[in-house]
């Protein structure tokens, strides 16, 4: 019996979308590599609903002309065949695969936005081998919306979002393919030491990357300006000490601060001369769209936008709030805001909160300008969510939306600011308090309305108080401060570099590769190199205006107004002027990329002093016979013939005229003399950062360690320091550090799980422990 095919974006989508959608309850299959999917009658018709994992199809270059730049010619190629990385891929692509052939009709269920609409065509295309299709439109995974969505299911694939999607992807696999070649390719005839190093470039990496730079310069280049602040100690009363400043706030000559210094620091008395009251509104803010939400993410959790993306995809896929890939700050009524609000009310935690709104009985959110013609604003949906399922990120960013959803309904907040000025000899000295009058929206947003809040005291002019201490404090001018992970994304959006999508992966790219560090955003030497190098030989490939340019061009093709093979042939062209330049300066390009790579590996592998030799340096190295990484001292190798270390040596073998780091000629005078054998072990993965700080106790720096998917933790150098001795006790007999870390590992787990490791070939089994 034929049946209509439902393309789902993932699994958890697939089994909401049979749920919602069948007629009774559906029933559940698996294939022979173990992926689900569904069948449920509806209307007496058969229908199965499939998933997909994200892309099961990328480009990749056909060109067959090796390692060289610029290539034009690509087709889509299954993913898990281009990338290893995505051999999970490979099941659902034969899932769909098997499905397709019995299929006589095709629904596309992925997210409603480009790339949804370029996964959803790909499969219709390349594996049903159709030319067309249905498309289901909806924002949330909930049965309304999905029946909704299926009663009025759009007759054609959403051809317009497609044409657009390729565009990107054509655009970005061009730019990413081509430019990456041509930076490995000038290093490799450009430098000296390094024989081949993978640097990427992209269509809107690059000019990220030149955009933080700049900050970076700017940061740099900073020189500061001293100036002094004159402030007064004075106490109201015994809860409430007031620091208050000279009324001129930075006094920039050294001479004028001393006169008021002089004149002030012996007064005993304040007296009030003047209070100014000024009362205020504060509006509700506008709903979350997803930079917004990422912004506030990071502001109260500290996440990055790419962790805030994979916990509101999540908390989607769940049916527990609307889609998160927006860039809405509008809620149109179409949403059901009534029974939203009627479930929220239903959970204890926020039952109070959503009982007001629905009081008011006037459902008028504070909508923000930003509007998105696919999807509203960030929202709860009417599901009640299973506490069970929720994660403690899923819970956390779950109340931010609820909180946000129920602010932009309040009433305005009002504050009061009080400015009291005092009378020190008659110097005037400030200060200035804020307090809520009126909670308004802000009791929706609970927590997250951070406000500085002051009791005002019960205080008139006239009043005279003692004076603790007056102060002089030299300081100096501040640099303009780095961006965060939360206000590069805003900033970003500003300047129309990328998308609301792509801009955290970006991001997150530009982390993966180096260019970047820190939570406060850093440049490094490589990134600041790279993008140096390129802004100096090829100033078109960082050029902001040729990336917001495609960025139009493919608005424009989505709305109808362009043509996708007409803005890839201008790419093209662009792409080959760039090639040219980049071959004209290849040599000079690669001299200057290997040396900012060179100076990143030295400033990354660093950690401080040696603690037991003068002028060693502690550095992370690799040893290629264990292939393990440790921290050894720089001395450790010194030549008996020049005394450099092992790397610099100058002295050359007499057989092969090699220097004796690269001689493997068996020859006897060749000796290498250790003067400082410090070393280390290093945790066997995650990323090290030297924190820049030294243990009391053992005298060893102290680095940060970052894991994959997991909270990062700081140690020091020595495994048998004494901060380590509750967990690295050696016994009797064991001195290899590594087998005391090993058998303490064994220890606890059995002491807590009451189980023994028993090792049978090479292959380890936990057996319950016999009493």
């Amino acid at each position: 019996m034929a049946y209509t095919l439902i393309i789902a974006e993932k699994p958890n989508a697939s089994q909401k979308i049979a749920q919602a959608l069948s007629d009774g309850k559906p029933k559940s299959y698996e294939s022979p590599d173990g992926v689900k999917y569904y069948e449920f009658v509806r209307g007496n018709k058969k229908y199965i609903v499939a998933p997909a994992v994200g892309h099961l199809f990328s480009l990749k270059d056909v060109s067959n002309k090796g390692w060289t730049y610029p290539v034009f010619d690509y087709v889509w190629k299954p993913t898990y065949e281009i990338n290893k990385k995505a051999a999970f891929a490979k099941r659902y692509y034969k899932n769909l695969e098997n499905l397709c052939k019995k299929a006589n009709h095709f629904i596309v269920a992925c997210d409603f936005d480009l790339e949804g609409s370029v996964i959803g065509y790909n499969v219709v295309k390349h594996l049903c081998n159709a030319k067309d299709g249905g498309r289901m439109k909806f924002s949330t995974l909930t049965k309304i919306d999905l029946e909704e969505s299926f009663e009025h299911v759009m007759k054609h694939l959403d051809y317009p979002q497609i044409e657009s999607g390729l565009t990107r992807h054509e655009l970005d696999f061009l730019y990413g393919i081509n430019m990456s070649r041509a930076l490995t390719t000038a290093i490799k005839k450009g430098g000296k030491k390094l024989s081949f190093y993978l640097l990427t470039a992209g269509r809107v990496q690059t000019p990220m990357l030149y955009f933080l730079m700049n900050k970076e310069k700017e940061i740099r280049a900073f020189k500061p300006d001293p100036f002094w602040l004159i402030n007064a100690i004075i106490p109201l009363s015994s809860k409430l000490v007031l620091e208050c400043g000279h009324e001129k706030d930075k006094i920039w000559k050294k001479p004028d601060a001393e006169k008021i210094f002089k004149k002030t620091n012996k007064a005993k008395v304040a007296k009030l001369s003047k209070i100014e009251r000024k009362e205020y509104s504060q509006r509700p803010p506008f709903p979350f769209d997803l930079t917004t939400l990422q912004t506030e993410s990071y502001r109260f959790f500290g996440w990055s936008p790419r962790q805030t993306n994979n916990v509101a995809q999540s908390l989607y896929e769940k049916g527990y709030i609307s889609y998160p890939r927006t860039s809405s700050q509008k809620l149109p009524e179409q949403i059901g805001i009534p029974n939203i609000l009627n479930n929220l009310a239903k959970i204890n935690t926020y039952s109070k909160l959503a009982s007001k709104v629905i009081a008011n009985n006037e459902f008028k959110p504070n909508e923000g300008k930003k509007s998105d013609a696919a999807h509203p604003a960030i929202y709860p949906t009417a599901e009640i969510p299973d506490v069970k399922k929720l994660n403690s990120r899923d819970k956390k960013l779950y109340d931010l939306i609820v909180r946000r959803f129920l602010a932009v309904f309040g009433e305005p907040a009002k504050r009061e600011s009080m400015k009291m000025i005092f009378d020190l000899n008659g110097e005037k000295f400030t200060s200035t308090g804020r307090r809520t009058v009126i909670k308004g929206w802000t009791e929706f947003y609970g927590r997250f309305a951070k406000s500085d809040e002051m009791k005002f005291p019960d205080v008139k002019v006239g009043d005279k108080f003692n004076v603790k201490s007056v102060e002089m404090i030299d300081k100096e001018t501040s640099p303009p401060p780095r961006y965060s992970q939360g206000s590069i994304i805003k900033e970003l959006e500003k300047h129309n570099l990328g998308t609301k999508t792509t801009r955290a992966s970006i991001l997150q790219t530009l982390y993966d590769r180096g260019y970047i560090q820190g939570k406060s955003i850093e440049v490094t030497q490589l990134g600041m190199k790279v993008a140096q190098t390129l802004g100096k030989y090829i100033p078109e490939l960082v050029s902001e205006e040729l990336t917001r340019s495609f960025e139009k061009d493919m608005e424009d093709v989505e709305a109808g107004k362009k043509k996708r093979d007409n803005i890839i042939k201008s790419a093209r062209r662009v792409l080959k002027k760039i090639s040219k330049e980049i071959r004209a300066h290849e040599a000079k390009i690669g001299a200057e990329l290997e040396k900012g790579i060179l100076e990143t590996k030295e400033e990354q592998s660093y950690l401080g002093a040696c603690t037991s030799c003068e002028g060693g340096d502690l550095k992370v190295m690799f040893n290629p016979m264990t292939k393990k990484r440790f921290v050894g001292c720089s001395n450790y190798f010194v030549c008996s013939g020049c005394s450099f270390t092992k790397t610099a040596c100058k002295c050359k073998c007499p057989i092969c005229g090699q220097p004796k780091g690269k001689c493997k000629c068996d020859w006897k005078e060749k000796k290498w003399t250790p003067t400082c054998t410090t070393g280390y072990p290093l945790p066997l993965k995650g990323m090290i950062n030297n924190t820049g700080a030294v243990c009391e106790k053992c005298g060893t720096p102290i680095i940060q360690v970052w894991r994959k998917g997991k909270r990062p933790f700081r140690m020091c150098l020595d495994p048998l320091c004494e901060t380590k001795k509750d967990w690295n006790k050696p016994d009797k007999g064991v001195t290899d550090v590594k087998k005391v870390h090993k058998k303490n590992v064994k220890v606890k787990k059995i002491k807590k799980r009451k189980m023994k490791i028993v090792k049978k070939k090479s292959k380890r089994k936990i057996v319950k422990k016999k009493k």
